[in-house]
């Protein structure tokens, strides 16, 4: 083969990959979310695994750990106004948005750095906002991760589990 051929190959090749690596059906595709509660615009921006049967509660996702609160990046949550979630105020913004589950109540934490892989790099320091709800069971399971922003809360449903987080 002559080596303008085989550039020209080469150059297919190369301009192809990238074409077939986007035409993947990615696990935890990217997912946002966006509603209003008492005038205050909210994005919530997250990765949306399945549960594809597995354990997701003290299993995949670990008790009393800190995790991202969704797949790849840490879920993001955005305010242009002031919200009151569980009675504490949280100033406009972004944020990450992270949960540490239990077998009975979760801590909810929104952090001050919204740039962030995973839990990985998490730091407590940064944190803006922790409250602790008790999660709820759920009357069906739901297979991909979900939020919902509604007219009083912000939920978060996946599995048997729902986060429901009052927001005024």
């Amino acid at each position: 083969m002559k080596l303008s051929k085989k550039l020209l190959v080469i150059a297919f090749l190369i301009a192809i990959v990238p074409f077939a690596n986007a035409q993947k059906k990615l696990a935890s595709p990217a997912e946002t979310v966006s509603g209003k509660i008492n005038g205050a615009s909210i994005t919530i921006n997250y990765g949306s695994p399945s549960v594809k049967e597995r354990k997701i509660w003290g299993g995949l996702v670990p008790f009393n750990q800190v995790w991202r609160a969704g797949a790849n990046e840490a879920t993001t949550i955005e305010t242009d106004k002031s919200l009151t979630i569980e009675g504490v105020t949280l100033p406009a913004g972004k944020y990450s948005f992270f949960i540490i589950p239990s077998e009975t109540e979760s801590t909810i934490i929104f952090n001050k750095e919204p740039k962030q892989w995973g839990a990985y790099d998490y730091k407590e320091k940064n944190d803006q906002l922790r409250v602790k709800i008790k999660q709820q069971a759920a009357t069906t399971s739901t297979e991909k991760l979900a939020y919902f922003v509604n007219p009083n809360d912000i939920t978060l449903s996946w599995e048997k589990w729902n986060f429901v987080m009052k927001v005024q």
